[in-house]
């Protein structure tokens, strides 16, 4: 299992980003969480096979149909995550 941070930019709030990210993560059996923070960016944190999270990735780089995604940004992610994905 691998874990990854990803902080994706652009009009990426107020778009259903973290609702959308949590159905793809869950239908791809990840862990994790979406969460908008202050700058106007989403952090998404997701724990699973690597392949899993490359396909996440993609996926993050499109977003829902009202997001405009500008860059994803990726790192490694250590801490552990609960089971499930929770959007807080």
């Amino acid at each position: 299992m691998s874990s990854a941070r990803f902080l994706v930019s652009g009009r990426v709030q107020g778009v259903f980003f973290r609702a959308s990210t949590r159905n793809e993560a869950l239908r791809l059996g990840l862990n994790g969480y979406a969460r908008n923070l202050t700058d106007g960016r989403v952090e998404v944190v997701a724990c699973g096979p690597s392949e899993t999270l490359r396909e996440l990735e993609r996926w993050l780089w499109q977003g829902p149909p009202a997001a405009q995604v500008e860059d994803v940004v990726r790192s490694d992610h250590r801490r552990p995550v609960a089971n499930g994905f929770v959007i807080s």
